[in-house]
């Protein structure tokens, strides 16, 4: 079931296209990544997925129909601009934003203290926002956007700001909320991110979809299908990219030669080497 379907939508701000029919399907319980050079159409999307903004044309639906702003409501946002409100103390901010997603006083204090002990900022609970480091700041929006369990979270560069260790704690919380059911539309230009979390993507570029599938299936699709040989010739060790197809011929030459194989194994694509190839096609 698709918990997302989006048909036809083209966006326009008087002459400029920012999308143009673009279809897409986002499939529940994944996590689905929206890809695309800066000014590509993503951030667009996301806000008419949010109904921030509306289509010119087209239609988004929501678990089978036009989505309302009811079902945003139950979405988890965390957009790139980040923004809390500085003067407020940490607590009260999170409370704040918990109770406008429908949360009860009593349920939204409860939640997040759990996430505040998992995210280790429980001693900041009454503190003011502005004395948060950006992590910490970026923590406390990250637990905002998904403490009342929405369906549906949209992560927009949501490792933005952190260091290694916390990008590491958000990237293990994101695939711990999947597996509790949820979906996640993450949007990002960290390709690592998108190999490590990611089962289907989709790519904009120029405000019209590229590419959109399972991440193995466009590896397989658009990745230079090699295979690499190591070998030892006379007391070099060498390695070598074959094409698969020539993988066979290139071995009995080199064994005819009287040269020993090593191993030889597949070459995974790297997303980032497909990304890199499709836009530059498309910009051709």
């Amino acid at each position: 079931m698709n918990i997302i379907e989006i048909r036809n939508v083209t966006k326009t701000f008087g002459e400029k296209v920012a999308l143009s029919n673009v279809s897409l399907d986002i499939p529940e319980g994944k996590i689905f990544g929206l890809l695309g050079p800066n000014g590509a159409g993503k951030s667009t999307l996301i806000r008419i997925i949010n109904r921030i903004t509306i289509a010119t044309e087209g239609q988004v639906f929501f678990k089978g129909h036009p989505i309302t702003q009811d079902d945003v409501a139950a979405i988890g946002y965390l957009p790139e601009e980040r923004g809390l409100y500085r003067k407020m103390k940490v607590g009260e901010q999170a409370m704040y934003l918990a109770q406008l997603k429908g949360m009860s006083a009593q349920d939204a204090a409860t939640e997040l203290k759990k996430w505040f002990v998992r995210f280790e900022i429980q001693d900041w609970w009454n503190k003011k926002v502005e004395e948060l480091s950006k992590g910490m700041a970026q923590k406390l929006q990250f637990i905002t956007t998904v403490v009342h369990k929405p369906s549906l979270m949209i992560l927009d560069e949501p490792f933005s700001g952190f260091d290694p260790v916390n990008a590491e704690l958000i990237r293990k919380e994101i695939l711990r909320l999947k597996e509790e059911g949820a979906t996640v539309i993450l949007s990002t230009h960290n390709m690592e991110s998108v190999e490590e979390l990611c089962d289907e993507i989709a790519l904009i570029n120029k405000s019209k979809l590229v590419v959109t599938g399972g991440t193995d299936e466009i590896r397989r699709r658009y990745g230079e299908d090699n295979v690499e040989l190591e070998f030892t010739e006379g007391v070099e060790r060498r390695q070598e990219l074959v094409p698969r197809d020539k993988v066979n011929d290139r071995l009995t030459e080199l064994i005819s030669q009287g040269v020993r194989i090593n191993s030889f194994r597949e070459v995974v694509p790297r997303m980032n080497d497909i990304f890199i190839k499709l836009v530059t096609e498309e910009e051709a």
